[in-house]
């Protein structure tokens, strides 16, 4: 086993492991994937303010999301086909996320169901929802959230229609995957996962099967998830989207000051800056360079988070440092489920808490809360997002 200490560590290793369409389902972005790497490359861009001779003893990492207490300014985002990567992967995530103190987000797409989660862990985790045509549908799944004790409801803004991922339609990408000639030769090198896979009943989409009018096998399954995302999704329907659900409500996929405003005036206990990983619109603006004008755009009343990029403790707190509440991770949890399982995703976040906390100490902070604008190097130009830097 090799030494991890970074999460590219975790990556190389989940290269190695996962099955090649589910490694391009993480690893790949929409289009030409410039948005996909712009939301790491312009983390770089952000340079940090070294500080000397402050006291770095008895430093905190703990802060807030929607008014629950976490061990560092994380959540874990959702992720659809989990439990691909790795078996049981979604249940596992959870439990490695509820032991180190920091949110879960179920995805509406994920391989293990609602139920599922909720028999395996002990404190709530949150669930995202994918809006479909199919009302009863979304009104019973829901319903089922509020009866597993879900905590929070992640409303997706950003995926009416799904964007085109060109390695995915390569790969024909399905869950479970279709036994063609090229993924038959490339999963007979996939051992490990396949003896989880075999260990498992779990190997469709378990929000879906046996809920979803009409949907009781796999060719039904894959024409329905298809067919089902609701193109007509407007704010009307969030607001009744937020009626129905009636608890803490968190809206995802805002990357325009605009739409930040319409998101605050509806009363989301948070929003999401973010542009779903770089995976719908390519040549969307990266995350951490829309956050000074989102944040510019609401105050101080709604708690800000963002998404896509995340792949280090020092971004996390370049995020916080520019403004955020808190930050989420997709990728770099899934590199460490593929990799080795609910201990990879423990050791992905202690990698990501011990570099947050050496990098707020060498920038003289002791608590994350601290954390701001003072701390970084910021190049002129970069909260214009119509600037060329």
């Amino acid at each position: 086993m090799p030494v991890i200490t970074t999460v590219e560590d975790l990556h190389r290793l989940y290269r190695r492991r996962a099955p090649r369409m589910f490694y391009d389902y993480c690893e790949s972005g929409s289009w030409t994937e410039q948005t996909f790497r712009e939301n790491k490359t312009d983390f770089q861009k952000i340079h940090l303010r070294q500080r000397v001779a402050v006291d770095m003893s008895n430093r905190s990492t703990k802060t807030e999301m929607i008014g629950q207490e976490v061990a560092m300014p994380v959540a874990l985002a959702p992720v659809g086909m989990t439990g691909m990567q790795h078996a049981d992967g979604e249940i596992l995530a959870a439990r490695a996320a509820e032991e180190f103190g920091v949110p879960f987000t179920l995805s509406t797409m994920s391989i293990c169901s609602i139920e599922d989660v909720a028999q395996n862990t002990t404190k709530p985790f949150w669930f995202q929802l994918y809006v479909m045509k199919d009302e009863d549908f979304v009104r019973n799944i829901i319903q089922r959230a509020k009866d597993a004790g879900c905590s929070a409801l992640v409303l997706t803004l950003d995926l009416q229609l799904l964007g085109q991922r060109h390695k995915d339609l390569k790969n024909g990408l399905s869950a479970p995957p279709k036994l063609t000639l090229p993924t038959m030769v490339n999963l007979a090198t996939k051992w490990r996962w396949g003896m989880g896979m075999l260990g498992t009943r779990r190997r469709f989409f378990g929000n879906i099967v046996g809920h979803a009018k009409g949907v009781g096998d796999p060719a039904s399954l894959m024409q329905w998830t298809a067919e089902q995302f609701d193109p007509q999704l407007d704010w009307s329907k969030i607001e009744k989207l937020r009626d129905m659900w009636g608890g803490k409500f968190i809206l995802k996929g805002i990357n325009d000051p605009e739409d930040a405003v319409m998101a605050q005036k509806l009363g989301a206990d948070a929003i999401v800056v973010s542009n779903h990983g770089g995976r719908q619109l390519d040549g969307a603006m990266s995350s951490i360079r829309m956050l000074p004008s989102i944040l510019d755009a609401v105050g101080d009343t709604t708690e800000v988070h963002l998404d896509s990029g995340i792949r280090s403790g020092q971004d996390i707190l370049k995020a916080v440092a520019m403004g955020a509440k808190s930050t989420y991770i997709g990728r770099a949890f899934i590199y460490g489920l593929g990799a080795m399982g609910q201990q990879g995703v423990s050791s992905a976040l202690q990698i990501l808490r011990k570099e947050l906390d050496m990098t707020m100490a060498l920038c003289g902070e002791r608590d994350v809360k601290a954390l701001g604008r003072h701390n970084l190097i910021v190049p002129q130009g970069f909260e214009d997002p119509t600037a060329v830097i």
